[in-house]
C-alpha cells in the first residue's frame, strides 16, 4: 500500500458547525432580567415623581391663587381679605396634608396641634409666632395680624419640602435666638 491509497482511505475533515447566538448562555437570560427589572423600576419610579410634581404643582397653583384673591382685596376690606386668605391657605395646608399623610388623623388637627404638625412634617423654617398664631386660631379671630408674604411663602416652602423633597435644615437654637 503506498501512501496515495492510504490517504484515500481516510474520511474528510468534518469542521464542526458554528456557534450560534440563539439560545443565548443562561448568563445573557439573567442579565437581560435584571436589565428588564432595572427598567421597569426606574420607569415606575421616573412615574411616580413625575405625579408628585404635578400634584404639588397644583397645590402651588392652588396657594398663588389664594395670594392672587388676597391682593385683588381693596383697602377697606383688609382686615377681612386676611382672615379669608389665612383660611384658604389652611384649607390648602391641610389638604396636602391629608393626600400626603393619610393615616393621621389631620382632619381633627385644631390650633397648636396643626401648628405642631406643620412643623414636624415639613419645611417650616419660615413659620413665626404670629404665622403659628394666625394657623392655628385665625378662623376664630375676628382680625388677625401677620405677614401675608411670610405666610405664603411658608407655604410653598411646606408643600415643595413634602413633594419635592426640598430640604432646608431646621435653623438651631442659638439662630432663632440670635
Amino acid at each position: 500500500m503506498d501512501s496515495e491509497e492510504l490517504l484515500e482511505q481516510l474520511a474528510d475533515i468534518h469542521l464542526p458547525t458554528e456557534i450560534s447566538y440563539w439560545p443565548p448562555a443562561p448568563g445573557w437570560w439573567i442579565l437581560s432580567i435584571l436589565v428588564v427589572i432595572g427598567v421597569i423600576y426606574l420607569l415606575k419610579s421616573y412615574l411616580a415623581r413625575r405625579h408628585l410634581q404635578r400634584v404639588a404643582k397644583a397645590a402651588l397653583a392652588e396657594l398663588d391663587n389664594c395670594y392672587e384673591n388676597f391682593s385683588a382685596a381693596t383697602g377697606d376690606k383688609i382686615s377681612e381679605s386676611k382672615l379669608r386668605y389665612v383660611n384658604e391657605v389652611n384649607s390648602v395646608l391641610r389638604r396636602v396634608a391629608l393626600v400626603h399623610y393619610p393615616q393621621s388623623k389631620v382632619a381633627s388637627l385644631g390650633g397648636s396641634e396643626w401648628v405642631d404638625f406643620i412643623k414636624e412634617k415639613g419645611d417650616s423654617n419660615l413659620l413665626s409666632g404670629e404665622i403659628a398664631k394666625a394657623l392655628g386660631f385665625g378662623r376664630f379671630q375676628t382680625e388677625c395680624e401677620f405677614d401675608v408674604n411670610e405666610l405664603n411663602e411658608l407655604g410653598h416652602a411646606w408643600i415643595s419640602s413634602l413633594y419635592l423633597n426640598v430640604k432646608n435644615p431646621k435653623p438651631t437654637a442659638q439662630e432663632i435666638t440670635n
